[in-house]
């Protein structure tokens, strides 16, 4: 039987995908900042409104904060500030697919982080097929650039790899703070996710707006003008936000950002679908390995 936390990952993967494509469109318009502020802030309503649904659907209270919470939501809330501002700035290069490339280090930048601070043992086979998933994702992206597997492995001491690896650790550290948090709740998992993901952007609004408000406060008003886009974004932020941190309370972090690869898979096929676009050799073959690097990290 497959375990709940597989099919949840693979559904916010997919969200994520599409959250991504609007939020690179709001580029044209929208400063970095002032587009990771709109996750949160249009967001926050849609996480509130789903822990208040999920209570009153359930019957469970909100069990009570403590101290770890709050430090989690808080250090998780920071880290994930600073990981999708550096992977929008990143879009703003000319080789963007080498940062984007280099950001989905975090995978095995999860497990790292997890053995050595939080304690989160992995075994051998996961650790294998992390890193076969990032390999996979390596080939997928050598075939998008268009310029070879060996530019984008010698790329990684460029200004868009760096803010990528940077933009890696935070989502790295971000899902541990996550899941350390809302494990201290008395609660299901549901409840604890929809309360970390309430108190979390809530705070992130809270941090991303004072910043934006001292330092550019001109950008609140383009902010309020996208507000149909945007909401979009808030919007799906929301969701699979709630769909990320109920897989993060069900399993190690590890093991869901490295499933969460196939966000990449998921895009293509999009793009074939929807949009008529043929996958290079370089695109396929990178696909299968994500999928070997999948099957063995779920067995």
């Amino acid at each position: 039987m497959i375990e709940l936390w597989i099919p949840i990952t693979i559904l916010a993967a997919a969200i994520q995908a599409a959250r991504t494509t609007i939020q690179k469109y709001l580029k044209s318009s929208l400063k970095t900042n002032s587009i990771t502020f709109v996750r949160f802030f249009y967001g926050w309503p849609f996480a509130l409104l789903y822990l208040v649904l999920l209570l009153a659907l359930t019957g469970a209270e909100m069990p009570p904060i403590n101290t770890r919470f709050l430090i989690g939501c808080f250090m998780g809330g920071l880290a994930q500030i600073a990981a999708t501002s550096l992977l929008i700035l990143s879009f703003s290069y000319r080789n963007f697919a080498v940062g984007t490339t280099y950001s989905k280090t975090e995978a095995v930048q999860t497990a790292v982080l997890g053995i050595v601070l939080f304690g989160e043992p992995l075994g051998l086979l996961a650790m294998v097929g992390i890193v076969v998933s990032l390999v996979g994702v390596v080939v997928i992206s050598s075939g998008k650039t268009g310029d070879g597997l060996s530019r984008v492995l010698l790329g990684w001491s460029e200004k868009p790899a760096l803010i990528g690896i940077a933009s890696g650790t935070g989502f790295a550290f971000a899902a541990l703070f996550i899941r350390w948090g809302s494990l201290s709740l008395d609660a299901d998992f549901g409840v604890r996710a929809a309360m970390t993901l309430a108190y979390m952007t809530f705070i992130q609004t809270v941090m991303l707006g004072a910043w934006i408000l001292v330092r550019e406060p001109g950008e609140f008003r383009p902010i309020l003008a996208s507000w149909r886009s945007s909401g979009a974004v808030g919007f799906l932020s929301a969701v699979g936000s709630a769909t990320w941190f109920t897989a993060l309370t069900l399993q190690t972090a590890a093991y869901v950002r490295a499933l969460g690869q196939v966000e990449l898979i998921l895009s293509l096929l999009i793009s074939y679908l929807f949009f008529k676009e043929r996958s290079s050799v370089a695109e396929i073959v990178g696909m299968v390995v994500i999928v070997a690097g999948v099957i063995l990290l779920v067995l």
